[in-house]
């Protein structure tokens, strides 16, 4: 079989989950993915660029690098390497190519098999009543766009949708043109997994940001890594998790499935990771049951509570909490009156002695950093769980200070970088002002639409065009069918991509794809050489310059896009010199300076090697809230419980998957070879179902209303998994999650917990 062809998931085979992650065997395969995409002279440059103070950022996660001098060589994950081997493939999607295939063959086929053709050549565009894309000039696609958006009754009526590959100056011009627009339709990537996480923080601690460093990191005494799979989703967290137990450090890892990586980590740039045993990660692993956070972290602050009763003054930083919160005695009186520990065990699954041998962690630690990922986000009880995290962290002064405080680990590249920009539906009033000041204009104050509501928008008429600059939107999107049927609503559809994916065959009555630099690509303009800048999820902004040459003369940069867009749509009101900006970055970069706080003399600091940090207040203590003080909140205990006979599954990434690209059809940590329609079911649950390991089964998940959702065709594979819950990959499963399924507050996709029940896949046969 060519690596391209459609796979046959008939050839799935199953062993036993590994106990370790990466070594010599991530670097094999991570050599073997590149050179089947493209030549040995281009897997070097790349991979010798990816990373580097002179080369470009890995698009694959958002974790950062070390400083200039300390960076290895080789400072990439074996799935970065994949990512941008991905990105770099020789493969090319031609117009000819769209002669072949029709748009709706298209719909019917993988997402593997999409991604897998090659890096987009031209502009295409297909027409109302078409049923094949055919080429189209920009000025003629552009000139199609701009009407399209002039003609809109209302600027609401338009969606700008990013995701976190955008860089920081297109995501910044993007914001822009949307508000001289008209409009705060900027939904992103960050609706569907941290919006929980800013929600909290943005309450709690008045920023909606992690306050930790890697230094800090490195010197914690004990690190939480809770609701994450750093071995997959960010593998080079393993090397920093690595050095924080080399100095004494220890962590603690909460999480529904046993991860390779968070068990033993092999170094595969040191002696130890390739012939050695490697580093134990995991000082202590609770297998929580999924959306059992809440109650973990209500049990420890209970537990901390008890303690400083026992022995006044010795346990919680008095000192911190009276001059630096508020809310406290609140939140004391509510823990210890409606904490239960049967509930408490119920829901979490745990034992009470795991529990108290964490809390004994904790009071023997000076400093704690609790790291976390969709795990959490993605409930809807996700914010009151994080708001509970830093009640945890808050009670024995563990935010701002060195080794200390709040670390939600952001999945893709740029995607906080994106909403210091201004991606968001409801940036505040400030940067408003600012951004309306520098370039002479009234934004709207009308908040715009979230993913969420955006999909909402399009099923009801409300939104009738749609752009989408990077990202995958369709699989990244609960709730599958209702999202496709929302955008065929439209009246036009607009992808600006670098690589063929399903959102291209869901389209509206008319439909776009405009194709883009990627990420290594050279950018040149008419002022030069350009290069771009992203922020990480530690707040470090940095350049990231591309060096292979485009993968053809047809492509524009994202800038060059959204400016010559602009200049179509808006013509000179107001007035934005936005063909000043195509030709030259810095002139964006200027003006992010006067805007975007923190930024003064941006193009001077970012090109000093490694770039800058930017200030984060919590790290002063300083509290942006209401009352200027970190808030200790009241959150009512929740517990997830399905139904007799039904499951808790929860949707998760492959090892061999970036987002909703899967690079091969295996799982490698947890043994899963050939395919991807499974479903991990702990084997006492498959006895008491009356179910067989190996078996075919439908999954139907039920929502509130009586509606069912249906995913067929799924393999059983008996797995480790907590009693009462299940796992299976995503996108293949998003089609199970009900669009209103959503986090209290933040309204992002309940993904982590879906109820469904198990269908045997003859019985609909039979039916």
């Amino acid at each position: 079989m060519r690596d391209f062809d459609e796979p046959d998931e008939g050839e799935l085979s199953v062993s036993a989950p590994k106990t370790w992650a990466t070594g010599a065997p991530a670097v094999v395969h991570a050599l073997k993915y590149a050179l089947g995409q493209t030549s040995p002279k281009r897997t070097a440059l790349t991979l010798l660029s990816i990373n580097q103070a002179k080369g470009f950022d890995c698009p694959g996660c958002a974790w950062p690098e070390p400083a200039p001098g300390q960076r290895h060589r080789n400072e990439y994950c074996e799935n970065g390497a994949k990512h941008i081997s991905d990105e770099a493939t020789s493969r090319r999607v031609t117009a000819e190519f769209f002669r072949q295939h029709s748009v709706d063959e298209l719909s019917r086929r993988s997402d593997y098999w999409l991604n897998q053709q090659g890096r987009l050549t031209e502009p295409m565009v297909l027409r109302e009543g078409a049923t094949h894309y055919e080429p189209i000039g920009w000025d003629e696609a552009l000139d199609l766009l701009a009407d399209e958006l002039r003609a809109l009754d209302h600027p609401d009526e338009a969606l700008f949708y990013t995701s976190g590959r955008l860089a920081n100056e297109p995501a910044f011009l993007l914001q822009l043109f949307a508000r001289a627009f008209g409009t705060n339709n900027l939904p992103d990537c960050s609706n569907m997994c941290h919006e929980s996480s800013g929600s909290a923080l943005g309450e709690t601690l008045g920023i909606g940001k992690g306050s930790v460093s890697l230094d800090d990191l490195y010197d914690s005494d004990l690190v939480f890594v809770v609701g994450q799979n750093p071995g997959t989703n960010h593998p080079r967290m393993l090397s920093a998790l690595e050095e924080t137990k080399r100095r004494g450090g220890q962590v603690v890892a909460v999480n529904p499935l046993p991860e390779a990586g968070l068990l033993r980590f092999k170094h595969p740039q040191k002696a130890r990771g390739v012939i050695g045993r490697g580093t134990d990660i995991a000082d202590q692993f609770l297998q929580i049951r999924p959306g059992g956070d809440l109650a973990l972290f209500q049990a420890l602050n209970l537990l901390l509570l008890e303690a400083e009763d026992k022995e006044p003054g010795t346990v919680l930083d008095r000192e911190f909490i009276e001059a630096h919160t508020t809310g406290y005695d609140a939140f004391a009186e509510q823990l210890r009156a409606t904490t239960s520990w049967d509930a408490v065990l119920q829901a979490t699954g745990l034992s009470r002695d795991e529990i108290e041998q964490v809390h004994e962690r904790v009071l023997n630690s000076r400093s704690v950093i609790v790291c976390w990922a969709m795990g959490l986000t993605q409930h809807k009880h996700g914010v009151p769980t994080i708001r509970e995290v830093v009640n945890f962290l808050l009670l024995r002064g563990n935010i701002g200070r060195p080794g200390a405080g709040v670390c939600p680990v952001r999945g893709h590249s740029n995607v906080q970088g994106d909403r210091t920009m201004g991606i968001w539906e409801r940036m505040p009033q400030a940067f408003m002002d600012r951004l309306g000041a520098e370039f002479r204009f009234t934004p709207p104050t009308r908040h715009g639409l979230d993913s969420v509501d955006s999909i909402r928008a399009m099923r009801d008429g409300r939104a009738k065009l749609f752009v989408g600059v990077a990202g995958n939107f369709v699989r990244a999107t609960p709730d599958s069918d209702a999202t496709e049927r929302a955008l065929r609503n439209c009246r036009l559809t607009a992808h600006i991509s670098t690589k063929l994916n399903r959102s291209h065959a869901v389209c509206g009555r008319v439909a776009l794809i405009l194709p883009t630099l990627g990420r290594s690509d050279r950018d040149v303009q008419a002022g030069g050489e350009q290069f771009m800048t992203v922020e990480d999820s530690m707040s470090e902004v940095h350049a990231t310059r591309g060096r292979l040459a485009p993968a053809s003369e047809h492509l524009l940069s994202e800038v060059s896009i959204i400016t010559r867009l602009a200049r179509r749509v808006l013509g000179s009101r107001p007035d934005i010199p936005w063909a000043d900006f195509e030709a030259d970055y810095d002139l964006v970069r200027d003006r992010i300076a006067q805007v975007v706080e923190g930024f003064q003399d941006f193009n001077e600091r970012v090109r000093q090697p490694g770039g800058f940090r930017l200030p984060n207040p919590v790290n002063e203590r300083v509290f942006r809230t209401p009352s200027g003080k970190a808030v200790f909140t009241v959150n009512d205990f929740t517990m997830l419980e399905a139904p007799k006979g039904h499951l808790v599954l929860q949707t998760l990434r492959s090892h061999d998957q970036w987002n909703t690209i899967p690079y091969a059809m295996d799982d490698r940590y947890r043994g899963i070879k050939g395919g991807r329609r499974v479903v991990l079911v702990n084997p006492a649950d498959l006895a008491d179902l009356g179910l067989t390991d190996g078996g075919l089964v439908d999954l139907v998940s039920i929502w509130s209303d009586g509606s069912e959702r249906r995913a067929e065709g799924f393999r059983l594979v008996g797995y480790p998994t907590p009693p009462g819950s299940a796992a299976a990959y995503y996108p293949e499963t998003n089609v199970l999650v009900p669009l209103d399924s959503v986090a209290d507050i933040s309204n992002t996709p309940t993904s982590k917990a879906v109820i469904v029940r198990l269908e045997r896949a003859e019985e609909r046969v039979t039916a």
